[in-house]
């Protein structure tokens, strides 16, 4: 998987984990996720550092060095959109 895709559904899993505590299915895919950008990209630390208006910040860090990687919030917070609109999972 590449290093933008996985950085992005760990930032909208991770957003859905955080909002529903009791929901296992998303703590192992969060799970899952983590264990990607760690074992196949390298990354020792990725943490969400800030929401603002329009823009969800991830930080993370690789081979020593720290980057940011903005996301707009509307397109990170889209899966936990999708599943709070749907009754099926609530």
């Amino acid at each position: 998987m590449k290093f933008e895709d996985a950085l992005f559904n760990w930032l909208q899993i991770k957003l859905v984990a955080d909002a529903r505590p009791d929901d296992n299915a998303a703590f192992e895919t969060l799970s899952f996720f983590e264990q990607i950008l760690t074992e196949d990209h390298g990354l020792t630390e990725f943490v969400i550092t800030k929401t603002d208006d329009t823009m969800i910040h991830v930080k993370y860090e690789k081979d020593g060095r720290t980057k940011f990687q903005l996301y707009p919030r509307e397109l990170g917070e889209q899966l936990l959109t999708d599943i709070e609109s749907n009754p099926k999972y609530n």
